[in-house]
């Protein structure tokens, strides 16, 4: 099934140009089907790349999805054209009292701050709250992790002394779990972060479960309340050149800017990445939609509490 996508979005055209399925409202009306609900908070920079990232994830499932995209007041992008945001986004006072069957939180590029020097952070401190009455399961990605796990669990963030930055392997700590159902033992994820959770921090609250983690960029993935919470601390919905982008945007403004671990074959910049995620990616995403949203949803929307 499609994606319902609102018209005119950006992304509608890339993922067709990649023969990805998707369906802009007005067809999309015209179909007697429930669709899940799925809203994106998107914190990222870069607005367009990061939507079309996640919508190509979202894309690879038979259940038809209904995106739609919230935004901060207290925050005005400025790497986003205003047009933009005025047309696809809406401020979350407008859609609190509704109910979303799933959520995605992305990361933003304020690690390195204390989450009380964030100046959006009262506001998203009320929408991580939220979520956890109107919505089925939410994922919360890098810099949403650790204000999720920080915000529910008092689990608190460490900045590192150098950027974790590449492609690292992750051990799956349950297999069993539906969430890794197709996975190999080992698979790789992007991080891009300045700071990280830790694991005997994690281990001494009872709710939460590490379920990946990596002997070279620690704990991975993190589980709670049964799967109506996903933490990850990478970045598994990138696409093939974003490390490289953000490598060469680095290198340009400084001069102390390591090349992203196993991304480039022979750690050479100037040969093509190699591309050791996406097959993993896509499954978790499917996966998260299948067994975390469609199987534990209500069919009555309103019924999620």
């Amino acid at each position: 099934m499609p994606l319902r996508l609102p018209n005119q979005l950006p992304a509608i055209d890339i993922l067709k140009r990649e023969n990805i399925f998707v369906m802009d409202e007005l067809r999309a009306h015209a179909q007697d089907i429930r669709p899940l609900r799925i809203v994106i908070l998107n914190l990222m920079p870069l607005k367009i790349t990061t939507e079309t990232d996640l919508i190509r994830l979202l894309s690879n499932t038979p259940l038809q999805l209904d995106i739609s995209f919230m935004k901060l007041k207290s925050h005005t992008p400025k790497n986003t054209p205003i047009e933009h945001m005025m047309m696809f986004y809406r401020d979350f006072e407008t859609m609190r009292n509704q109910r979303f069957d799933g959520m995605i939180i992305t990361g933003a590029p304020v690690e390195q701050l204390d989450f009380e020097q964030v100046k959006y952070w009262p506001e998203v401190k009320e929408i991580i709250m939220w979520a956890r009455t109107h919505v089925t399961s939410t994922l919360y990605i890098c810099w949403a992790a650790q204000a999720g796990l920080f915000l529910h669990y008092g689990i608190g963030k460490y900045n590192l002394p150098h950027k974790k930055f590449g492609i690292f392997p992750q051990k799956c700590v349950n297999q069993q779990l539906p969430i890794f159902r197709g996975f190999d033992d080992v698979f790789f994820m992007p991080h891009s972060r300045h700071a990280e959770v830790r694991r005997e921090d994690i281990l001494n609250v009872p709710e939460l479960s590490i379920i990946s983690e990596s002997d070279e960029s620690g704990v991975g993935m993190v589980m709670a309340r049964g799967g109506r919470e996903f933490y990850i601390m990478g970045h598994p919905e990138y696409a093939p050149d974003t490390l490289d982008k953000e490598y060469r945007r680095d290198r340009d403004t400084r001069d102390d800017v390591e090349v992203p671990v196993n991304y480039y074959p022979d750690n050479d910049p100037e040969k093509k990445p190699h591309v050791l995620w996406r097959a993993h990616a896509n499954l978790l995403y499917s996966n998260w939609v299948n067994y975390y949203v469609y199987q534990e949803t209500p069919y009555n929307i309103d019924d999620i509490k």
